[in-house]
């Protein structure tokens, strides 16, 4: 299961193009079929968790030459399959901040607001679960 963090235009569209987004935590093995959490950036003026879908394209983005270190990139498309009927975001997430507590929440917050740029990010059937219960 996947999470991305990312700006998003239009919350209620019935799908959504991320070009070239930064992955982690195994965020750049993504592909067509996988399910995803999509969280609107409150960095970007989203509200946190709004939607799951389901991809329906998935491509790395070449690296560049030159460069040493890069973040692989991934471009997807996702079709929205459900909404969020409750909130979540930074200001739900932020008290679970002991990193080794093991609860799905930290690691959520962990993985997106530790460092806040927006990622795709690849996640534990744990926290596939907790993010279940939002729909």
């Amino acid at each position: 299961m996947y999470a991305i963090k990312a700006e998003v235009s239009n919350p209620q569209a019935k799908a959504f193009v991320f070009k070239a987004q930064k992955t982690m935590y195994g965020g750049k093995h993504i592909a067509k079929g996988d399910t995803v959490f999509i969280f609107a950036s409150e960095n970007d003026g989203g509200q946190g968790l709004i939607s799951r879908g389901v991809v329906t394209f998935a491509e790395a983005v070449p690296k560049k030459r030159g460069i040493a270190r890069q973040t692989p990139r991934v471009s997807i498309t996702v079709r929205r399959t459900a909404l969020a009927k409750r909130r979540l975001g930074r200001s739900e997430l932020k008290p679970f901040s002991n990193w080794n507590d093991g609860r799905p929440e930290t690691e959520l917050n962990f993985k997106f607001y530790r460092q806040a740029t927006n990622k795709i990010i690849g996640i534990s059937d744990e926290a596939s679960a907790f993010l279940r219960r939002f729909f």
